[in-house]
C-alpha cells in the first residue's frame, strides 16, 4: 500500500483542516485529531511498521459540525435534565435523546465534501474502486490533552462507499453521547463543549486472524515479555472478551517463544462482501487451531520491539493477519496500567498467595488483575440486572461491556466465562486495581454455572483460582480503615535518609505515607509528557508560555504539600532532542544527532541563547511553588552538567531569576558524568550536594551503551570502576559539607549495593516507592552492623580497595 507524499502545512492550516492524513500527524497532535488518530499518524510518519493507511476528520471539523446545527445548546439542555448519573435508565434516557438529534442533523457541506474527496482519494491512492474501511471514534479534548476516552466511542467495520463513510463519521460523533462515555465525562467534570471527536478512517485489512499485543505482561508487570493474543476473524470479539484468544510470551531479548497456550476460538467475526460484518461458526479443527505461525508470532514480537523502542515505553498495539498472511498494525498507544505502576515505582499489593489445604478450589481461570478478596458472589446473566448489585459484592458474569463500568467500580472482584488477559473486564480490572479472573470457561468450568449468588468464596487472582469460602492463608485481616497500615510497622530512625523517586503527581498522596525521608527524585519529564505535550518555544511562539509555567507549578505543588515538610527534589527537564521533537512543535527546534544521548541534554540547553528562554519557564514555575504557593520545601536538581563553567553559568542565570541558594533553598548537581566525580572539588563552589545517576554514570564510565543488547551484559553498577568514584565523590564532597544522595536504580536491585553506599558514607538513598519500606530495613541492618562491628572488632572485612 503506497502512500502519496502529502504537503507539509502550516500550523494554521492544520488547525483549521476538516481532515488530515495519517503521515500530516504525529503523536503530539492529540488535541487536533484524538489520541487513537494521533497514534496511528505516528505509527505512520514515525516508524517502518506495516500500516493500513487513511486519514482522519478533526477536532475542528467536530465542533463546526456542532456550531452550524446548534447543537452545543440542545445537547446542554438535556444534559441539564440528568438529575443521577448513577441512575441508569435516566442515564441511557437522556444519552439516547442526545444521539437521536446529533444523527438526525444534516453533515455540513463543506465538511461532508472534505470527507467524501479524501476517501475518494484514499480510493485511488490504494488503487481499489470504494475500498472497505475502518472507522475509528477518536475522542480528545479541548484544553484537556491529556484526558482519555479510550474505548468510550463507538468504531465501525468494512464501511465501503462516499456516502456511509459520511454518515459513519456521523454515527462517531453521535457515539461521543454514549452512556459509558457520558457517564465517564460527568464523573470527570469534563464540560461537554470542551470535548471533541475525531474519526480515524483507515483501509481495512481482510483479516484471517486478528489481536492485541503488549510489550509487557499485563497480568504481572513482566517488561522483558511480548504478549500477543489472538482469534479467527477480526480483533473486535478479543477485547468485548467475546472468545478467549490464543495467548503467546515472547522473550524479548532471545525473541524466543516461552508460553504458548491456545483456546478453542469456535465462532469468529467476519466481513460481509456486501459491507459490514456477521458472526459464524468456525470449523472445530480450526477452532483449537493456533491463529498464528510460530514465524508470525516472532515477526509481531519484533514489530512490538521497534514501536517500544520508538515511543520510549511500554506500549498496547492491535494487529491484523490478511488474506495473503501478511501482517499489519491497525494501532499503537502507551499502555496505561503497568506504566503508571513502573512510575510508582511498582504495585506489590497482593501477597505471594498458596493454596490453603483446608479450601476447596471452585473455579481457574486466567489471572487478568492480580489482588486477592473474600466476599459474597452476585451472579448476572443479564445486563438488564446490574443496577441490581451492591457495593463489596464478588461479579460473576459471561463478560463485561464499557456499560458495565459503574457496577464495576463496586465489586470486591470480578469473575468471567469468557475473554483473554487484554478483554473489557481484564483491562478496566486493572486500571480500578480491582482483582479479576477471565475466561473460565478455557480453563473447563462456566464460573457463572458453578458460583451460585450468596455464596462466599476467596478470589485469588495473582493465580486465577476462586475458593469456597473464605481463605485464611490467602486474605490477610483486613486493618481498621482509620488505622494507616504504615501504623502497625516499625521502622527504626536511620542515619543514612531514605528517600523516594516519583514520577506522577496524582501518586504522592498515596504514598505519602511511606516511611519516605522525603522526595529524592521528581523527573519534570512526566509533566511534559502527561500534561503540557508541546515544545516549550513553540509555545513561547505562540503566545502561551503561561501553560509551561502554570502545569510545571501544579504538578509540583501537588507533590510539595503531600510531602510537605519532607524536602522534594525537582530536577530540570533532561530531555534529549529526539525526545524533545515528539512534543507538538518540536520539530522547528531540535537538531537531528546522531547520538543524542550524549549531545545537547540538561544543563548545556539551559544557558544556549537557543533554549534559555524556556529554562526561565521553568525557574518561574519552580519560584510559584515556593513563593505563590509557600512550599519552601521545593528544592532543584541540574542533570547532565559536563563542565564547572556550564555549572556557573546556570546556577547565575537561576540566582539573576530570583533563585539563588540559601539555608532554605537547595541547588543540587545529577553526579552521572566521569568529570563530576575527578572536579568535585571545582563544582562544590556551585552547588550544595549531588545526587549520583548509576545508570549513565555506569554507561560512561564503563564506555557502554546501556541500551545495546550486544555490550549489556558488560553494564554493571557494581563494577569496582564505579564504586571507586562513589567513593571518591562521597569523600570529596564531604570535605566541602556538601551531600551525596543516589537515584539511579541500583540501591533498588542490589541490597549488597546498598550495603556498599551505607559503608561508604552516602547521605541519602532514594528508591522507588515499592523499595522504600525494605531500603528502610536495610539502611537500619547495615547502620547496626557497622556500630557492631566496630565495638566488637570481629566483623566481616571488605578486602575491595576503593581508593584510586
Amino acid at each position: 500500500m503506497e502512500i502519496n507524499d502529502k504537503k507539509e502545512l502550516t500550523e494554521e492550516e492544520r488547525k483549521n483542516a476538516y481532515v488530515l492524513w495519517f503521515n500530516q500527524l504525529r503523536r503530539a497532535d492529540v488535541a487536533l485529531v484524538g489520541g487513537k488518530s494521533a497514534s496511528l499518524g505516528e505509527l505512520t510518519s514515525g516508524t517502518d511498521v506495516p500500516v493500513p493507511y487513511g486519514f482522519a476528520t478533526t477536532a475542528h471539523g467536530y465542533r463546526h459540525f456542532m456550531e452550524v446545527n446548534g447543537l452545543n445548546e440542545k445537547v446542554n439542555a438535556l444534559l441539564a435534565t440528568l438529575k443521577d448519573p448513577e441512575d441508569s435508565e435516566e442515564l441511557h434516557r437522556v444519552c439516547s435523546q442526545i444521539r437521536k438529534i446529533m444523527r438526525e442533523a444534516p453533515m455540513p457541506e463543506d465538511l461532508a465534501e472534505d470527507i467524501g474527496n479524501s476517501y475518494d482519494e484514499l480510493a485511488k491512492m490504494t488503487g481499489q474502486n470504494e475500498p472497505y474501511v475502518a472507522v475509528r471514534s477518536s475522542a480528545t479534548a479541548e484544553d484537556l490533552p491529556d484526558a482519555s476516552f479510550a474505548g468510550e466511542q463507538d468504531t465501525y467495520l468494512n464501511v465501503r462507499g462516499r456516502k456511509d463513510v459520511i454518515r459513519k463519521v456521523q454515527d462517531c460523533y453521535a457515539s461521543l453521547f454514549t452512556d459509558r462515555a457520558t457517564y465517564y465525562r460527568i464523573k470527570q467534570k469534563f464540560p461537554q463543549e470542551k470535548v471533541a471527536l475525531s474519526a480515524a478512517v483507515q483501509m481495512m485489512a481482510f483479516s484471517k486472524s486478528a489481536g492485541v499485543m503488549f510489550t509487557v505482561n499485563v497480568a504481572n508487570g513482566d517488561d522483558t515479555k511480548v504478549m500477543i493474543e489472538g482469534s479467527w476473524g477480526l480483533g473486535e470479539y478479543i477485547v468485548q472478551g467475546t472468545v478467549t484468544p490464543d495467548n503467546f510470551e515472547v522473550d524479548k531479548e532471545s525473541m524466543q517463544i516461552v508460553s504458548k497456550t491456545i483456546n478453542n476460538k469456535n465462532i469468529e467475526l467476519i466481513r460481509l462482501p456486501g459491507g459490514g460484518v456477521e458472526q459464524r461458526d468456525v470449523p472445530e479443527d480450526m477452532a483449537k487451531s493456533p491463529c498464528l505461525t510460530d514465524e508470525e508470532v516472532i515477526e509481531l514480537a519484533g514489530y512490538a520491539k521497534q514501536i517500544e523502542k520508538h515511543y520510549g515505553c511500554y506500549m498496547d498495539m492491535e494487529w491484523s493477519r490478511d488474506q495473503d498472511d501478511k501482517l499489519w498494525l491497525v494501532q499503537a498507544r502507551p499502555e496505561t496500567v503497568w506504566s503508571q505502576r513502573k512510575k510508582e515505582g511498582g504495585a506489590k499489593e497482593v501477597a505471594d498467595a498458596k493454596a490453603p489445604s483446608s479450601n476447596k478450589v471452585l473455579v481457574k481461570g486466567l489471572p487478568a488483575s492480580p489482588g486477592v478478596a473474600s466476599g459474597i458472589v452476585h451472579v448476572i446473566d443479564d445486563p438488564k440486572d446490574i443496577g441490581d448489585f451492591k457495593e463489596g459484592e464478588i461479579l460473576v458474569t459471561l463478560m463485561t461491556s464499557p456499560d458495565w463500568v459503574p457496577a464495576m467500580k463496586k465489586a470486591a472482584a470480578i469473575v468471567t466465562n469468557n475473554g483473554g488477559m487484554t478483554c473489557h473486564a481484564a483491562i478496566v480490572s486493572r486500571e480500578m486495581q480491582i482483582p479479576c479472573i477471565v475466561g473460565t470457561a478455557s480453563r473447563g468450568t462456566f464460573a457463572t454455572r458453578l458460583l451460585k449468588t450468596g455464596q462466599e468464596v476467596t478470589v485469588d487472582a495473582k493465580n486465577g483460582v476462586v475458593y469456597q469460602g473464605v481463605a485464611d492463608e490467602v486474605v490477610k485481616p483486613k486493618k481498621a480503615e482509620t488505622a494507616p497500615m504504615a501504623a502497625a510497622e516499625y521502622f527504626p530512625p536511620t542515619a543514612t535518609r531514605v528517600m523516594m523517586n516519583l514520577g506522577d503527581p496524582d501518586l504522592a498522596e498515596k504514598y505519602s505515607t511511606l516511611p519516605a525521608d522525603g522526595i529524592g527524585l521528581m523527573r519534570e519529564e512526566f509533566l511534559w509528557t502527561t500534561y503540557i505535550h508541546q515544545h516549550p518555544l513553540y509555545l513561547i511562539e505562540t503566545g502561551h508560555p503561561e501553560r509551561v509555567v502554570n502545569e510545571l507549578a501544579n504538578g509540583i505543588s501537588k507533590v510539595c504539600r503531600a510531602m510537605n515538610p519532607r524536602p522534594v527534589v525537582v530536577r530540570f527537564s533532561d530531555f534529549k532532542s529526539s525526545e524533545y521533537r515528539n512534543l507538538k512543535g518540536g520539530d522547528k527546534y531540535e537538531p537531528h544527532e546522531p547520538a543524542d544521548l550524549l549531545g545537547w541534554r540538561g544543563a548545556s540547553r539551559y544557558y544556549d541563547p537557543k533554549y534559555i528562554e524556556a529554562f526561565k519557564l521553568e525557574l518561574e514555575a519552580v519560584k510559584k511553588v515556593r513563593n505563590e504557593f509557600g512550599l519552601k520545601n521545593l528544592n532543584v536538581m541540574i542533570p547532565f552538567c559536563r563542565t564547572v563553567e556550564e555549572a556557573e553559568k546556570v546556577t547565575k542565570i537561576m540566582a539573576d531569576e530570583g533563585l539563588e541558594r540559601s539555608r532554605d533553598f537547595k541547588v543540587f548537581m545529577m553526579a552521572e558524568i566521569p568529570s563530576n566525580i575527578i572536579l568535585a572539588d571545582k563544582f562544590n563552589k556551585y552547588v550544595d550536594g549531588y545526587s549520583i545517576g548509576s545508570n549513565d554514570l555506569t554507561m560512561l564510565i564503563m564506555g557502554t551503551d546501556r541500551n545495546n543488547d550486544a555490550v549489556s551484559a558488560l553494564y554493571d553498577e557494581r563494577n569496582l570502576a564505579v564504586k571507586r568514584a562513589i567513593r571518591h565523590l562521597i569523600k570529596t564532597a564531604h570535605k566541602d559539607g556538601k551531600t551525596v544522595s543516589i537515584c539511579g536504580q541500583a540501591p533498588s536491585e542490589y541490597p549488597d549495593f546498598t550495603e556498599f553506599l551505607v559503608k561508604s558514607g552516602i547521605d541519602y538513598v532514594s528508591v522507588n516507592p515499592d523499595m522504600v519500606k525494605e531500603t528502610k530495613l536495610n539502611v537500619a541492618h547495615f547502620e547496626q552492623r557497622i556500630l557492631l562491628d566496630k565495638a566488637t572488632g570481629l566483623g566481616m572485612q571488605d578486602t575491595e580497595d576503593y581508593e584510586w
